[in-house]
């Protein structure tokens, strides 16, 4: 960091502003790691779903979309095609005639990698931004 001379009556207006300066470089990093992590996500998943089903219209279906907060950016990954059918691949569910079919666990292992996955990219937007 640069060094810079200020007035002691100004102090309290520098500190802000360069407390404003890392926390936009830190919120800029997290949102690129949000945006490169789902879209790994949503390729994951795809493969999950073709190794795991005959559907190609389940596999196909999967995307993603960002929503943004005041402070944030929200990944979410989800099947456009047939919304209701993951829930139900993955947990299992009951057959018409009873009995039950037992789920296959394709979502939740994508899910734990990349929470894993984004955690470490936050890690280092918050390591990187106090070297900058």
């Amino acid at each position: 960091m640069a060094s810079r001379r200020t007035a002691i009556d100004k102090l309290d207006i520098a500190i802000n502003k360069i407390l404003e300066e890392y926390g936009d470089n830190i919120a800029a990093d997290v949102n690129s790691a949000a945006r490169e992590v789902t879209k790994k996500g949503v390729t994951a998943v795809k493969q999950g779903a073709k190794s795991s089903f005959k559907g190609k219209k389940y596999a196909k279906g999967w995307t993603s979309k960002f929503e943004e907060g005041r402070v944030s950016l929200q990944g979410i990954i989800f099947n456009k095609d047939i919304p209701g059918l993951p829930h139900l691949l993955e947990h299992g569910h009951a057959k018409r005639n009873g009995g039950r079919v037992e789920g296959r666990i394709h979502i939740g292992n994508v899910e734990q990698e990349i929470v894993q996955k984004f955690e470490r990219a936050v890690r280092e937007a918050i390591d990187s931004a106090g070297n900058k």
